[in-house]
Formats: C-alpha cells, structure tokens, sequence
C-alpha cells in the first residue's frame, strides 16, 4: 500500500544534517504541542546486540509512517506501516532484520557497524499531509569493546611491581596483552635485543624455558611472560626489553625501566648515580599535550649532544644535536617542527601523536671525546572512551544473582564501580572478575536495589558509564 508523496521537512536546511553531532535531532511540524522523539533503547549497542528505536508522542489519526535508512532517501525506505490495515510494505533499504510496530517504533537485530547512520521516522494524517519527521543518530559501537579479553589491537606493555624498589628486595616484570598466538618470548637486561645481553626465553610449544648469557641467577621467568628479579643489586637498574615472535612470525617488542630506590640503598653512592639520566615529564602524556624529556647530570665539560628518536645512533633517527662551543643547533632527519631543544640537554615534544611513544636516546661528548648514552621511555596515551554497562535483566528477585558487566575498546585500563554516586563497598555476596569488569551479586538483597555505574581510567584520563538501575523485588 502507497501513501501520498511525503513531503520535505519544511524548516530543516541541509547544514543541520552536517551539524548533527549529537545522538538525536528533531526537526518537527505538529498540530499538537507534543513532539515526535526517537529513543534507543538501550541507549548504547554494540555489535552483534539487538536496539528498539522507540517512538514517543506519535501524533493522533494517522494513515501511515515510514522509516528511512538516512534522511528520507526514497531508495532506502525500510518500511511503510499502514494503521488502518495494520499492515507493513517493506522498502529497498530493509535487510530482513527490521520490525515496525504499530507504536511507530522500529526494531533492529543483530546491529553492525554498517547500521551506524541516521534513522528518519515520517508521519502521515488521514488528508495525506506530512505531519512530523524525526531524525535521529544511531551509532554502534564495534565489537572490540571487551570484558577481560585484550583488544586485538592491544600492544604488549611491561608493568614494574612494585614502580621502586630497594636493594636486596624482588620486583616483577608483569606483561599485559600478551597475544594468544605466542610462539616464543625473549627477555634481555638492557634496551638491544642482542644475545649476549639475554636474561632467559620461553617456547610456549614445549612449554620450557632457558636462561640465557646474561642470567644471574636471581631471575624467574613465568610462563605469561612475566620476568620476577629477586635480591636485586644497583647493577639491575635500567631497562628490560621483551621480545615477542608470534605463530605467524610477527616481533613485537616492549621496554620497562626498573628503578632501585636510591633513598634505602647504597646506590647513590656507586659511579652510576653521576650518570647521565632522563626525567619523562609529566611520565605519562595525553595525545596532543607535551612533554619534556628533563635530563639530570649533564658532564659540565660538555662539547656536544645529540637526540635520537631510537636506540641507534643512525641519521635518519636524528632529532637534534647541539655544539656547544658555538651555541648551535642543528636539526636532523627526524625533526618533526614540534620538538625544541634545550643548553641543559633537555628535549620539549608538543603536540604529541601515538607514533611518538617509544625509546629516546641522548648522547653526550665532552672535552675528552667520551662519549655517554642515556634512554628514556616516551609513554603516550589516549583518552579512554566512555565504556558500556551491561545487565541481563535490569528487574531481578531477592535471593537471585545478578551480573554486571563493564565493556571497553581501551586497553590499559583501571576499572572502578559505582553504586548511586559513591564507591562500590564489596560484601560477601559481591565478587569481580580478574580484571574487574565483572560484577557479580549472589544472592541479591533488597539493599543492592539502585544505580550502578562503571569508570574506566588510564594514566591520563578517565569515563563513566550511563548508569544502569537495578530493581529488587520480593520473590
């Protein structure tokens, strides 16, 4: 069945579609005072879930609507529903996954990426004159939002435990994201992955693990890669680099620098405490801030020093070097506009992206010609974004259990829950999973009834969800 042609939303220009950057835009024309809306429900979805568009205030004798794919693209009409044969005509832009309800809600099933879109709902009086047109965005979020799995697109990082430690104490080398098809993984004391600095390796076919040339008998290496140092001495200051070869032959690596707290120790009083070191400020840096690599210890008899975005001493990694003699700086291949040089060695990045994390490296030559290298790990994040909160049944009994689960597409995170504005306090009957994504309630009391909320956090930022309300109610 065909209604009459629908007719322009009068009032909406075609800048506003542009404009739209918010989940919903009405553009509207009623007799009535009520507006037409369009409310997802849930609010949020992600792939692979089912969402009602629900209609709200749908205006009063009506002979049809119709949903379009976009903004009243003729050629991606979903449906037309005509309430006086309560009957629906499905149009070019359906996908067998589409169900109109009398209501003038739509729903959707086993949303993708490619149901990401603007949503349009026309309504048509008995006199077929267009009477509103809604327009709403909906957005699907991707799968890789997870709970306890790696995002595929995690790369592998090295956790100290604890960040210092003092001498004579143990420190772990705890590895996040290590990926599934693990094929072998190197440990080496120091930032070159070369044998002769080789703490121990682990093959995960044979599930064995050899200790390698520079093992001292103080270390344990785990089979999640995890390296622990026990009885550690000022000479394990420094970095670690774990290397990582995959089933399909792919290397990845990661660098951790280990700090002995120079406070409780004697270590201030060896040769290395006049070393030249690196200060990352702030340690961790959001993307598009910056950063300064503050250098400590600089040899008064300086001649020269140069940057290096690498552990290489190669030209095409070259930031800078400075001659200090003639006050000169001299930029080099991997000068990027944004970095700016300091007389005290120092090194300020603005701007920073994600393609600038990695290693440093500062040479220095003085008077003598000796030459000294010092590294510095650049750690960039960016802003998590907001996760997604979910439970099976919002309404559940007393004595029942319950499951809320935290869903994020960032990896590296902290993950904190909330009960009606304050700090979750953990009883008996809660429990988390490992990496806290997972709330468990068993058995459920009239007391858990409320709002539930989880925040996501890194080192440089931090979301919460919308909240989702729990009702109790008496068996």
């Amino acid at each position: 069945m065909e209604v009459l042609s629908l007719l322009p939303c009068k009032g909406c220009t075609p800048w506003q579609g542009l404009l739209l950057t918010a989940s919903l835009l009405t553009c509207w024309h009623l007799s009535t005072a009520a507006q037409v809306t369009i409310e997802s429900v849930p609010p949020q979805v992600v792939e692979g879930e089912n969402v009602l568009l629900r209609a709200n205030n749908l205006p009063e004798n009506l002979l049809a609507f119709s949903w379009y794919k976009e903004v009243r693209n003729m050629n991606l009409r979903i449906a037309l529903f005509a309430l006086n044969t309560n009957q629906s005509v499905m149009g070019p832009g359906q996908s067998d996954r589409e169900t109109v309800y009398s209501n003038g809600s739509l729903w959707l099933k086993n949303v993708t990426k490619e149901d990401t879109g603007f949503y349009t709902l026309q309504t048509v009086n008995r006199g077929g004159k267009t009477v509103s047109t809604t327009t709403t965005y909906f957005h699907v979020y991707t799968s890789l939002y997870t709970c306890g799995h790696p995002s595929p697109s995690a790369q592998p990082t090295i956790e100290s435990v604890p960040p210092s430690v003092a001498e004579g104490g143990s420190v772990l080398l705890l590895v996040h994201n290590l990926p599934e098809n693990l094929q072998a993984l190197y440990w080496y004391k120091g930032v070159f992955a070369h044998k002769k600095f080789e703490v121990a390796r682990h093959i995960r076919q044979i599930d064995s693990s050899l200790q390698g040339p520079a093992h001292s008998g103080r270390e344990a290496l785990f089979r999640n890669g995890s390296l622990l140092l026990h009885n550690i001495i000022c000479k394990d200051t420094g970095f670690y680099t774990l290397r990582i070869l995959t089933t399909d032959l792919k290397v990845e690596e990661a660098h951790v620098q280990l700090e002995v707290n120079t406070s409780v120790s004697t270590c201030s009083n060896s040769p290395t405490s006049t070393q030249v070191k690196i200060e990352s400020v702030p340690q961790y840096v959001a993307e598009g801030k910056s950063i300064l690599l503050l250098v400590h210890n600089l040899p008064e008899d300086l001649q020269e020093f140069y940057w290096y975005k690498s552990v290489y001493r190669t030209d095409v990694f070259k930031i800078a070097e400075y001659n200090r003699a003639i006050d000169s700086t001299i930029w080099g291949l991997a000068h990027s506009q944004r970095e700016m040089v300091y007389t005290n060695g120092s090194l300020l990045i603005k701007d920073v992206t994600e393609k600038d994390a990695g290693l440093y490296m500062l040479e220095t030559l003085n008077k003598d010609y000796k030459i000294e290298k010092a590294f510095v790990q650049l750690h960039v994040n960016k802003p998590v974004s907001q996760p997604l909160l979910r439970v099976i049944d919002t309404t559940v009994t007393v004595q029942s259990s319950v499951i809320f689960t935290c869903f994020s597409a960032d990896p590296g995170i902290s993950i904190r829950w909330i009960f009606n504005n304050q700090n979750l306090q953990l009883t008996e009957r809660m429990s988390l999973s490992p990496q806290n994504c997972q709330l468990s309630i068993d058995p459920v009391r009239r007391e858990d009834a409320g709002e539930y909320k989880c925040e996501v956090s890194n080192q440089v930022s931090s979301k919460t969800s919308l909240p989702v309300s729990l009702v109790v109610k008496n068996e």
